[in-house]
C-alpha cells in the first residue's frame, strides 16, 4: 500500500473517532445541563417553600399584634402579596396569603392561612403550605384531671395524660404522663397499703421515660365555661331546653330531665324523663351521695330538632341523658344558671359515635357537675368526643355489693373505648377493684385515645388550655 493510501486511512479513523468523541461530549454536556437544570429547580422549589413558610410566620406575627384583622390591614378581600426580604438585600420572593376564618355561632374558632411562595429567580415554580392558627384546646390531651388518679394495668392510653395531683400509672401509654406535684401520699384507694409517699408519677406502667413531674398546673378555673353567655348564644342561635325538673335535691321531681338521642341526619330527638330510678351506689365523686338517679324510669317523646348548621350549640338547664350518632360539630352544655342550688348532671346512656370518620363530626359535652355512665350502659361502649366534668367527676358509679359478688344486671361490664378527651375536676373512675369479689366491677378493659382531628378542629366553645394562639395544624399542599 502506498503512503498516500495510509494517509487516507488515518484521516478516516480521525473522522470516525472524532465523531464518536463529539457524540459522547454532546451527550455528557446534555446530561450536565439537565443535572444543572434539575438542581436549579430543586433550589428554586426549596426557596419557594421557605418563602411560603415565611409568609405563614409573618401572618402569625400580624395576628399576634392585630388579632381581629383578617385582611392584612387592607379591609379588602385577599389574597395578599407579601414581599419576603433577602438578608443580603432585595426580596428573596413573594408569599401570596389566603386567609380563611372558621366560624361557628358567629364566632371565629380558628383561622386557616394558605401561603403560596415563589422565589424571585424562579417565579414559574411555587410551593404552598397551610397552617391552622388557633388556641390550644383541651382536646389536645387524652386526660386532664384536677385530682390524684390511678390508671390500672388494664388501661391502654394513647395521647398526653395530665393530673394536677399525683398519678399512679400501671397502664400502657405512648405519650407524656405528667403530674404537677413532686410527691404525694398514695393511700389504700390508690392501691397503697400502708400509705406511702410516692413521686408525682409512679407505678408499673410502660414508657416511663415519658413521665414528667412536677410540671405546671393546668388551670381549671381558666378552662371554665361561661355558662350564662353560652345559654344566651344557644337561645339566639342554637337549641335551648329550659328546666323540666323541679324542687330540691331531696325530692324525686328534682331528678327529672331530658334524654337526647342524636341522629345521623343532623337532628336530635328529645324525650322528657319524667322519673328516674333511685339506686344505692358507691359514688365516683366521694362528695356525692350514696344514691344516684342515673337510670331512666319513664320518659315521653317531646320534640325533634334540626341542629343549626351554623351553630351546633345545645344548652340544657336540667339533668341530661345522651347517646347516638353525632352528625356534625356539636357542643352540649348541661348547666343551670337560672335557679340557685340546682346542679344538673350529664348521663352517658349509650354509645356516642360520629356519622362520618372524615373529621366533619365532633362532640363536646360540658357538664357543670358530674358526667356519669349509666348502670344499664352497653356491655361494650364507645364514646367519641370531649367530656368535661367542670366541678364534678367523670366515671361510672359502683352498682354491686362489695364482697358479695355481682348478679350481672349492672356489673361487670366489658370494654370501654374513648376516642377523644376526658377532663374531670374530681378523680375519675370506670372500674372498681374486687367489686365483683374476687373479680372487678365496672368496665374490665378500657382503651383511651385522644382524637387528632378533634384537637385540630374542635366543636364550638370547647375550652382552651392557653390564651396564646399558635399553629395547631400544618401541612404542605
Amino acid at each position: 500500500m502506498t503512503p498516500r493510501a495510509f494517509r487516507g486511512s488515518t484521516t478516516l479513523l480521525v473522522l470516525v473517532f472524532g465523531g464518536i468523541f463529539l457524540l459522547v461530549l454532546s451527550a455528557l454536556s446534555g446530561h450536565v445541563l439537565v443535572q444543572n437544570r434539575a438542581e436549579d429547580v430543586t433550589r428554586i422549589k426549596a426557596e419557594a417553600f421557605n418563602v411560603a413558610e415565611a409568609g405563614l410566620e409573618y401572618y402569625r406575627w400580624h395576628l399576634a399584634h392585630f388579632p381581629s384583622d383578617l385582611t392584612n390591614g387592607t379591609g379588602l378581600p385577599g389574597p395578599y402579596a407579601i414581599a419576603i426580604p433577602d438578608p443580603s438585600g432585595g426580596a428573596i420572593g413573594t408569599a401570596s396569603l389566603a386567609i380563611t376564618p372558621n366560624t361557628s355561632c358567629n364566632q371565629t374558632t380558628s383561622i386557616d392561612i394558605a401561603s403560596t411562595g415563589t422565589a424571585s429567580d424562579g417565579p414559574s415554580f411555587s410551593q404552598t403550605v397551610i397552617g391552622r392558627y388557633a388556641q390550644t384546646s383541651v382536646a389536645s390531651y387524652s386526660y386532664i384531671v384536677n385530682d390524684s388518679v390511678w390508671a390500672g394495668s388494664d388501661r391502654i392510653i394513647n395521647g398526653p395524660y395530665h393530673s394536677n395531683g399525683g398519678v399512679r400509672m400501671d397502664g400502657t401509654t405512648n405519650a407524656p404522663v405528667t403530674s404537677s406535684v413532686s410527691s404525694w401520699t398514695c393511700t389504700s384507694s390508690f392501691g397503697c397499703s400502708p400509705n406511702a409517699t410516692e413521686p408525682g408519677v409512679f407505678g408499673g406502667g410502660s414508657n416511663q421515660n415519658l413521665w414528667r413531674y412536677p410540671t405546671p398546673q393546668l388551670d381549671f378555673a381558666g378552662i371554665a365555661a361561661d355558662f350564662t353567655s353560652l345559654k344566651a348564644t344557644a337561645q339566639s342561635r342554637g337549641i335551648y331546653l329550659q328546666r323540666y325538673s323541679s324542687g330540691a335535691s331531696n325530692s324525686s321531681a328534682y331528678h327529672k330531665g331530658y334524654h337526647l338521642v342524636f341522629n345521623s341526619n343532623n337532628t336530635v330527638t328529645v324525650y322528657r324523663v319524667s322519673s328516674a330510678t333511685r339506686l344505692t351506689v358507691t359514688p365516683v365523686n366521694s362528695s356525692d351521695p350514696t344514691t344516684d338517679y342515673a337510670l331512666i324510669g319513664n320518659q315521653t317523646s317531646y320534640n325533634t330538632y334540626t341542629i343549626p348548621s351554623n351553630c351546633g350549640l345545645i344548652f340544657v338547664e336540667d339533668n341530661t341523658w345522651v347517646e347516638g350518632i353525632i352528625p356534625s360539630k356539636v357542643t352540649l352544655v348541661v348547666a343551670n344558671v337560672t335557679t340557685t342550688g340546682v346542679t344538673p348532671d350529664a348521663f352517658l346512656k349509650g354509645s356516642i359515635t360520629y356519622a362520618s370518620a372524615d373529621g366533619s363530626g365532633g362532640f363536646t359535652l360540658i357538664s357543670s357537675h358530674d358526667i356519669l355512665i349509666t348502670p344499664n350502659s352497653p356491655q361494650n361502649m364507645t364514646l367519641n368526643g370531649v367530656f368535661i366534668a367542670q366541678s364534678g367527676a367523670f366515671g361510672r358509679n359502683y352498682y354491686g355489693n362489695a364482697g358479695w359478688g355481682c348478679d350481672g344486671t349492672y356489673e361487670p361490664r366489658g370494654t370501654l373505648t374513648i376516642l377523644g378527651s376526658t377532663i374531670s375536676n374530681k378523680r375519675t373512675g370506670t372500674q372498681w377493684k374486687s367489686g365483683c369479689s374476687p373479680g372487678n366491677a365496672g368496665y374490665l378493659s378500657r382503651i383511651d385515645s385522644f382524637d387528632r382531628m378533634l384537637a385540630n378542629d374542635p366543636p364550638p366553645f370547647t375550652p382552651v388550655i392557653s390564651t396564646d394562639y399558635s399553629f395547631v395544624d400544618w401541612q404542605q399542599k
